[in-house]
């Protein structure tokens, strides 16, 4: 029994294969992430620990903020390209958004695994319950940026809780 969807996808019926073949579907499923049969989110989430890793060990706070600027800014585009190729807006395995949100969660906050932990944990918690203002942007703005940006805030709310814990 696989965790991965083996089934057609979006309105457009697209296939596991052409995901990942296509190289915008498989950056928007967050490198086949977005593919599970059950939490994507989760999983998409999940693929962003080892980019936030990678960032974390450069040690720099300019580094880091370059790179997650680049990945919410390309991401606004990822997003709504793989919108259009799956003819569905925020499907569930379009997870781009979600590696943004881990990365936003994790912008200043010094690194622990406990932190890695706590901020994977609460950015979870706000993107699925997602509280005013997020739920409101999740339904009122359309397209990439849409999709990119209750996740991005969703993120900044779970980073700032997370500040406030650690600090």
């Amino acid at each position: 029994m696989s965790i991965f969807l083996n089934t057609q996808v979006g309105k457009n019926k697209l296939t596991p294969k052409q995901i990942v073949s296509d190289p915008v579907l498989f950056l928007a499923f967050g490198f086949g992430s977005g593919l599970a049969k059950k939490a994507p989110g989760t999983f998409g989430t999940l693929a962003a620990v080892p980019l936030y890793l990678a960032l974390v060990q450069a040690q720099s706070l300019i580094v880091y903020s370059v790179v997650t600027l680049l990945v919410i800014l390309v991401g606004v585009w990822i997003c709504g390209q793989a919108a259009e190729k799956l003819g569905e807006h925020d499907f569930g395995g379009i997870v781009w958004d979600e590696i943004a949100g881990f990365l936003v969660t994790m912008w200043l906050v010094p690194f622990t695994w406990q932190a890695v932990a706590l901020g994977f944990i609460l950015f979870r918690v706000f993107d699925i319950i997602k509280p005013w203002p997020i739920r409101w942007i999740d339904r009122q703005v359309h397209g990439g940026l849409g999709i990119m940006l209750d996740d991005v805030l969703a993120g900044v709310f779970a980073g700032g809780l997370l500040f406030f814990i650690v600090s």
